[in-house]
């Protein structure tokens, strides 16, 4: 029987009170996310400042050694540029420009050759669009004083963050969701898993709960499923924020819970599929019987609650986290 979704007649109270939930760890708590997040930034950017010698040396040489520096080094001109705009300004290679941001690597095929050569465009770039504004000392044929540096890295700081608000509250909210559930968890003697990656979900122990718990399902089912050499169909893993496997537990798998929460309801509708994937391929790997749910806060309106339900999917109200209870914890 469903817990929430086919409760109709109280979708709109409970949407009222998931607003106002999210809202008031917002003010609370999403201020300290970014703080803190932001004074790690000023702190790389300090150390990218002193690798390149102040913006002063954006040689070849440097961005092989620190590859990672140059998305703060795109963060210290005038205007800020993007990714794609830096590769289409320099003329370099996206593949290049993205293995460096995201890997800290150079591409490993590429020669030395070409390496130095696109190095030097961005280098070049760089320097010719670095924000005098910020960096005062450049031109001036002079070391800053700390205070200057420190200056300066707090407003690329600032800017990098800008860039990433959103992660830094949904990762912040992510975090706060998964201690809520824990501590419920362990005040009714839910004993955690640490080690999720050896953790198979149907062979988890009663009275434990996991994690980021991967979970193998079809990649394709049915007629035409892709199979591998052996002609066994192939899997791929998708992530189960929570998995819990009752006190007693008649099933073989655990409870699956994915926990989400939204900041307005936007997005929620644009990423609402993604949780019906996630069922569909649950059920043709595991059969019909797999309880999947979710973990709500924030902004879900009735046009979100009504898609996961007609999808067969029921959730908890983290403003009303008891109701965990009604599947079987």
């Amino acid at each position: 029987m469903p817990v929430n979704a086919d409760k109709t007649h109280l979708w709109k109270a409970d949407v009222a009170k998931s607003v106002d939930h999210y809202n008031a760890w917002f003010l609370d708590f999403a201020p300290k996310a970014y703080r803190e997040t932001r004074k790690h930034t000023t702190q790389s950017v300090e150390a990218a400042l002193v690798t390149t010698n102040d913006l002063r040396d954006v040689s070849p040489a440097v961005l092989r050694e620190s590859p990672k520096v140059l998305q703060i080094l795109r963060m210290s001109t005038s205007p800020p540029i993007a990714r794609d705009r830096l590769i289409g300004l320099a003329g370099v290679s996206s593949n290049l420009v993205s293995s460096m941001e995201d890997n800290g690597v150079l591409p490993p095929r590429i020669s030395q050759k070409q390496a130095d050569r696109s190095l030097k465009a961005i280098g070049q770039m760089i320097v010719r669009l670095a924000d005098t504004d910020i960096f005062t000392w450049l031109g001036q044929n002079k070391t800053p004083a700390r205070s200057e540096r420190y200056r300066a890295a707090t407003i690329v700081a600032d800017r990098l963050c800008g860039a990433v608000a959103n992660p830094i509250i949904r990762n912040a909210q992510e975090a706060r969701q998964l201690a809520v559930i824990k501590r419920w968890l362990e005040a009714r003697k839910y004993r955690q898993i640490a080690d999720c990656d050896r953790t198979a979900a149907e062979k988890m122990p009663a009275g434990t709960f996991c994690f980021r718990l991967n979970v193998p399902v079809y990649h394709k089912a049915g007629a035409h499923a892709e199979t591998d050499a052996s002609g066994a169909r192939e899997h791929v893993n998708i992530p189960i924020d929570v998995a819990v496997k009752p006190h007693k537990c008649k099933r073989q798998m655990p409870l699956l819970i994915e926990a989400k929460s939204a900041g307005d309801f936007t997005n929620t509708n644009k990423r609402r599929k993604e949780e019906a994937q996630k069922i569909t391929q649950l059920r043709k790997t595991y059969g019909p019987d797999v309880s999947f749910i979710l973990f709500l806060c924030g902004y879900f309106d009735s046009g979100y609650l009504g898609y996961e339900a007609s999808e067969g999917i029921d959730w908890v109200w983290e403003h009303r986290i008891g109701d965990l209870a009604e599947f079987g914890l």
